[in-house]
């Protein structure tokens, strides 16, 4: 009787493992979705970084600033395009912030996309600055190195000093004892 009681046992848990792992295996797939890999990347697209420092036109064909930056809303939309105009080479360039969507794309003459804004240079340097509330690393570190600059120059200048006392000191003549 106790063979029959544990065949019987064996038979049922052989059994209930298939169930079991198909039951699992249902929570588990309805729980995660299977995620939507994307392989390549579609022509009518563009990358972030193809935004980073793209020129940016007027609707008259005139260059007037360049893309500095792009901000995101919560649901990871593109809300503002920050433009950087004036200044030389990143030097004296004030950002101005700008609606995405009075930001338009066309076709230029050899098929390059060209981004576009109504907007002349002189409303764009007369609008107020973009004020950004948070710093990337590098903004950090930038900083940083600024920081240590400063209070390495600050040092330098201490030494010098001190060194310059020290030299004087020693060109005075010692006192003659009498």
């Amino acid at each position: 009787m106790q063979r029959y009681i544990l065949r019987l046992a064996g038979v049922v848990a052989l059994t209930l493992v298939p169930i079991a792992t198909h039951a699992v295996a249902q929570t588990a797939a309805t729980a995660a979705p299977a995620m939507p890999f994307i392989s390549a990347q579609p022509s009518n697209e563009w990358l972030a970084r193809m935004f980073m420092g793209a020129a940016i036109q007027n609707t008259a064909g005139e260059t007037v600033g360049e893309v500095s930056d792009l901000m995101f809303d919560p649901s990871g939309r593109i809300s503002t395009v920050v433009v950087g105009v004036g200044g030389f080479l990143g030097l004296g360039e004030k950002n101005v912030g700008v609606r995405y969507d009075a930001v338009s794309f066309k076709s230029g003459a050899k098929g390059e996309r060209i981004i576009v804004i109504a907007v002349t240079k002189d409303s764009l340097a007369a609008a107020p600055a973009f004020q950004v509330i948070e710093k990337s690393t590098f903004q950090k570190v930038e900083e940083k190195a600024v920081d240590l600059g400063h209070k390495t120059v600050d040092k330098a200048v201490e030494l010098k000093d001190q060194a310059a006392k020290k030299i004087e000191e020693m060109r005075k003549p010692d006192p003659v004892k009498k």
